[in-house]
């Protein structure tokens, strides 16, 4: 009797093996577990008008749409910067930007991502230090919708560090006005 089709045992274990694994993968799967870093989805919050200047740096900011980011307060108010860095300037300092409110009076805040110009979560979004993209401010925190984006941003234009929202601290912020990308 010929045998070459008959499989080895080893290859049965192994075989074994990933059919007892397929029920928990597909099970795994049918959870909808969000992915290890959530994308940043658009949020609709009001635009800065015309003669809206960022708290931080008195710039007008409607004048630098690809850069807007925005604070909306539960209130209704609305504070818009004219990037990511005062935008964190900000929230570090809401003391001297925002006497007398707290971040649990945050009602949404939005930066604008690099490739598709849209308003996406802050908490949610990536942002790419060091690169060859300035905003209108020097050397920015260029925000990333996707975790692709932000690869395909680093590769591009040189980017030094991605960052989540959390990891941006007034050091880093100092830092990115000297120069410094660390």
């Amino acid at each position: 009797m010929c045998d070459h089709h008959a499989p080895r045992p080893a290859f049965r274990a192994d075989r074994r093996r990933l059919l007892a694994t397929l029920p928990a993968a597909a099970l795994l799967a049918g959870l909808g577990l969000p992915p290890a870093h959530a994308d940043a989805g658009p949020v609709e919050l009001p635009r800065p008008g015309p003669r809206d200047t960022c708290p931080v740096c008195g710039m007008f900011v409607a004048q630098y749409p690809e850069w807007v980011a925005t604070v909306l307060w539960n209130d209704g108010e609305a504070a818009h910067f004219d990037g990511a860095k005062d935008f964190f300037k900000y929230l570090a300092d809401l003391e001297k930007y925002a006497p007398g409110r707290t971040t649990d009076q945050i009602a949404g805040m939005g930066v604008t991502e690099y490739y598709g110009l849209t308003l996406v979560d802050a908490r949610h979004a990536q942002y790419v230090i060091g690169s060859d993209v300035y905003g209108p401010m020097g050397h920015e925190l260029v925000p990333m919708m996707t975790d692709v984006d932000a690869t395909d941003f680093m590769r591009d234009h040189s980017g030094k560090r991605r960052l989540r929202f959390g990891e941006v601290d007034l050091p880093l912020l100092t830092g990115l006005d000297e120069g410094r990308f660390e």
